[in-house]
């Protein structure tokens, strides 16, 4: 009858390995969970809202927000609004689809992230962002909103780390998340450039694997 051997303190092994046995197997839900792990959102991925195929156009208008590159080596690119400045409450809307991988751990707490602010100056009253997030069923049948919070606000020049944790207790690996954001700004002010932007969105969340 075999027996089990003890190989201590250390193994070289120098050549090649043959096993004649069977390898152990390890589930994903037994390897180490790492936690605040980043799932971008990348600029190219967002569309017009209320028309998913159509790619952001290259200037805010209308209730769209705009993809605006930047110029190597100088300036980085965003997504935000035209120059609002004189034009009173105006919202503008991007929105962008999310597949959860197979490595996101059940249930873990997922939060939709972004730098964002005011760029050249600030809204004389309020700048805002908020989004409102949708798992998509696989029959197209489309849940509530897993966002409960306020709008935060960006009004700063300074691009800052802005937060919205969702409901999570019931996504799955898979899952498919429908994320539409949206930009307010309120500004009657008659000086430079308004606008409301972020540089950077992800998802925050736990993985396994």
């Amino acid at each position: 009858m075999a027996t089990d051997t003890a190989v201590f303190p250390n193994v070289q092994i120098q050549g090649n390995l043959a096993v004649a046995g069977n390898l152990p197997t390890y589930p994903r839900s037994s390897l180490a969970t790492d936690t605040n792990q980043i799932l971008p959102l990348p600029f190219d991925i967002w569309r017009v809202w209320d028309s998913v195929g159509t790619v952001l156009p290259a200037t805010s208008a209308a209730d769209d927000l705009g993809y605006y590159t930047g110029t190597h080596g100088t300036a980085g690119s965003y997504i935000g609004t035209s120059d609002l400045k004189t034009a009173g409450a105006t919202t503008r809307y991007a929105r962008c689809l999310k597949v959860l991988p197979p490595s996101y751990v059940a249930a873990a707490t997922v939060t939709v992230r972004f730098s964002a602010g005011c760029i050249t100056t600030i809204a004389d009253t309020a700048a805002t962002l908020i989004v409102d997030v949708r798992k998509v069923s696989r029959d197209r049948t489309v849940g509530a909103n897993l966002y409960a919070g306020a709008a935060v606000s960006i009004r700063s020049l300074t691009l800052a780390e802005t937060t919205f944790a969702l409901t999570s207790s019931g996504l799955l690996p898979g899952d498919m998340l429908d994320i539409k954001a949206a930009i307010a700004v309120t500004d009657a002010a008659t000086g430079t450039a308004v606008i409301g932007a972020w540089a950077a969105a992800e998802l925050y969340t736990s993985i396994q694997g």
